[in-house]
């Protein structure tokens, strides 16, 4: 996700778009990767507030001769250093119900029968509850919980999380800075130590940032 600048707290006298486009479409063998963009825009200026480029994987749809596509960038973490911010978020059995309130009501979050026919054993979280935790984690710890500071964020899902699981994210400060904002490379696991959210990867605006929590 790529934040250019904040919206406004009303769409009034505006139009926006969410305008989508297709970047390439690989063929990895066993499975296809189809990369998007969707691009968040006033139609009337046609200035871009907000991308967000992502990967769907269609499992057993490959082998069918295409490109196989770059290899994407790595932002494992340092393994000679522990992390600079440590945070956890424990959920319950409630908190993918809860969840669901905006606006995302797959029964898989909901009731058990659907991820078990998927393999899951039962429910299991949204994965953007996973992401959306991660990123209200990384302000809080370096950008003083101001959403203005965040410039860019990026994760690849590894794992399912199941309600009740305890998620541990784990940040690292790597040094690096791009156009005035520092690199956070960060990782999601569960209180078992499973990943749930790797390579990931923030530039946050850390200057003169003081929590507001």
């Amino acid at each position: 996700m790529l934040f250019y600048k904040p919206l406004p707290l009303t769409s009034s006298g505006r139009k926006f778009e969410v305008r989508s486009k297709v970047l390439g479409v690989y063929d990895k063998g066993k499975a296809t990767v189809m990369e998007t963009e969707q691009a968040v825009v006033d139609a009337n200026t046609g200035e871009v507030y907000s991308k967000v480029i992502g990967s769907g994987f269609f499992v057993g749809q490959g082998g069918w001769g295409g490109p196989k596509g770059e290899k994407g960038p790595d932002y494992s973490p340092p393994r000679d250093k522990t992390p600079d911010v440590t945070m956890e978020m424990q959920t319950s059995a409630e908190t993918a119900h809860l969840y669901r309130l905006n606006g995302d009501y797959n029964p898989l979050h909901a009731t058990p029968e659907p991820g078990q026919k998927m393999g899951f054993g039962g429910a299991i979280m949204h994965g953007l509850y996973s992401w959306n935790v991660g990123a209200h984690h990384l302000l809080k710890a370096f950008g003083g919980s101001d959403g203005a500071r965040l410039q860019s964020y990026e994760a690849r899902f590894a794992s399912p999380v199941k309600p009740g699981e305890k998620l541990v994210y784990e940040m690292w400060k790597t040094g690096r800075k791009e156009e005035g904002a520092e690199e956070i490379v960060f990782v999601a696991k569960t209180g078992a130590g499973k990943v749930a959210l790797s390579n990931g990867r923030a530039l946050v605006r850390t200057e003169g940032a003081r929590s507001k929590l």
